[in-house]
């Protein structure tokens, strides 16, 4: 779809449709007190008869409102203007969309971005507004035989703000918010592509693909044998199963400074992950093939961070494969030997992610990374502990925790730290081995993050565990495309800082 920003008052629009807040109980915002005089006063008449309350998400669409140009209005609730805080913003914003696109009104201009949110600025509810009316209106169809073709979609949205001084603001959360939504829009359509399509031969041609794009890019793709020549008994481990040759995917972006050390993103690709010998149950083991979306979301960042041509080094690590139960197939008691030489009894063989992360990790260090974040569906504990609001955020370095935590939060794709204590790291103790891939029922979020600590200890390092965020369930299932959001407003923070320093 396309967006753009424009100035000017309602009445003058020239549109199929203009939308305006509502605040409960039944009060116009400034840019629908504008219209209302324009119109004598028809809206404020239609709100007196109660036709809208103007709680949160409410709609009416109205035609053939008098004195002004555009041929609809979209009255949109706002709720209580004093309670109006991110989340009901994007809420609003996705309400708006979704009618719009069952109006009939291929194009409208939207007058949400006046709304106070708190301390946001404009560029921020400019962006929010394009990433959640993208949100709003994605459709995952490409597997149908038959996709469900409307009529009259909304195919233009234009956010108007009061002022032409504030455009280059305006446009530039514009900007943001378009290679966010594309980096989100690739990391769910890979999500929810099924187990027999993204193979990990699958997610190396995307990053293949990615990477003719543009020359920043380079892309090169460890097969099994190189991963044996290198060590990677972990990583090896976890494909005895699959007849699908694990792949080790290895993504360089050149936007900063030749010697400037990278961020590195590592993304877990188990692309269907049955538990292998360990054996999941089978209700929602179809979901399973959602494993891969620390994969994705690398990947969706990648392309928003090539799409705004950010100033920086990023390095992306996606170690794929599948877990799967056969004769081959690691067993609970064997012992294997990762990357970095340390030995690991596989006490549970669906906890598969740690040991294709923890080599990936240790292939992180040749890099001489500044920072490395490893992304991850890691633990159904994480999804108890904290459901399927927040990522879990563990971390060995407390600046940098904190600042991912931000970014989270401005992103409006937050995440919880959790700790990371030495106290935890006995309860993988092994009596045959360095340490065993589990450390029982208790604390299993920590007890994972302690295991990957381990692989860590040569650079600043964050674990995201978004086992609870990656996907939706039941009616709405589906991929999300989290942590993209809070990855590349990592890196804008970062680029920004750099920026300020140089100045």
């Amino acid at each position: 779809m396309d967006f753009n920003v424009t100035s000017g008052t309602p009445e003058k629009q020239r549109t199929a449709c203009l939308v305006i807040g509502v605040f409960e109980p039944r009060r116009l915002t400034a840019a629908g007190k504008t219209l209302n005089s324009a119109a004598g006063g028809h809206l404020a008449a239609i709100l007196r008869r109660g036709d809208l309350e103007g709680k949160c998400g409410q709609t009416l669409l109205l035609h053939n409102v008098p004195g002004i140009h555009a041929e609809r209005v979209l009255l949109v609730g706002c709720g209580r203007e004093k309670e109006l805080d991110e989340g009901k913003f994007r809420s609003i914003a996705a309400s708006a969309a979704q009618r719009l696109d069952e109006s009939g009104a291929n194009e409208a201009v939207s007058y949400l971005s006046e709304l106070p949110v708190g301390d946001r600025d404009l560029r921020w509810k400019v962006r929010q507004q394009l990433e959640s009316t993208e949100d709003a209106l994605y459709v995952f169809d490409r597997l149908r035989s038959e996709k469900e073709k409307k009529r009259r979609p909304l195919k233009k949205l234009t956010l108007a703000i009061e002022e032409r001084t504030a455009l280059a603001e305006a446009r530039r959360g514009l900007a943001e918010g378009a290679a966010i939504a594309a980096g989100v829009r690739s990391a769910r359509e890979l999500g929810n592509l099924p187990g027999n399509i993204c193979t990990p031969d699958y997610l190396a041609r995307q990053a293949k693909s990615l990477a003719r794009r543009s020359t920043r890019i380079d892309v090169r793709v460890l097969e099994e044998r190189g991963m044996q020549r290198l060590g990677m008994g972990a990583l090896l481990s976890v494909a005895r199963g699959s007849r699908q040759p694990a792949k080790l995917i290895i993504l360089e972006y050149r936007g900063g400074r030749k010697n400037a050390r990278p961020v590195a993103l590592v993304g877990k690709g188990v692309t269907f992950d049955s538990g292998g010998i360990s054996l999941k149950p089978g209700q929602a083991m179809d979901e399973m093939k959602f494993d891969m979306c620390g994969a994705a979301a690398v990947l969706g960042t990648f392309e928003a961070v090539l799409d705004m041509q950010l100033p920086i080094n990023l390095v992306g690590i996606i170690p794929a494969t599948e877990n799967l139960p056969d004769g081959q197939a690691s067993k609970p008691g064997d012992v294997v030997t990762s990357m970095s030489g340390q030995t690991i009894e596989i006490l549970n063989t669906d906890a598969e992610g740690r040991l294709i992360l923890c080599d990936a990790l240790t292939y992180a260090g040749r890099f001489k990374p500044d920072t490395v974040i490893d992304v991850a569906t890691l633990t159904g504990a994480c999804v108890i502990a904290l459901g399927s609001h927040a990522a879990g955020l563990l971390a060995n370095d407390q600046d940098l925790a904190s600042e991912l935590l931000d970014a989270g939060s401005y992103a409006a794709d937050r995440a919880w730290q959790m700790p990371l204590w030495e106290d935890y790291q006995q309860q993988l103790d092994s009596n045959f081995a360095d340490m065993a891939n589990i450390g029982g029922r208790e604390a299993g979020t920590i007890t994972a993050a302690c295991f990957l600590s381990r692989f860590t200890k040569d650079y600043r390092w964050a674990h995201l565990d978004i086992a609870g965020v990656a996907w939706k369930h039941g009616k709405e299932k589906g991929a999300t495309g989290r942590p993209v959001p809070l990855l590349t407003q990592y890196l804008l923070d970062r680029c920004s800082k750099k920026t300020k320093k140089r100045g």
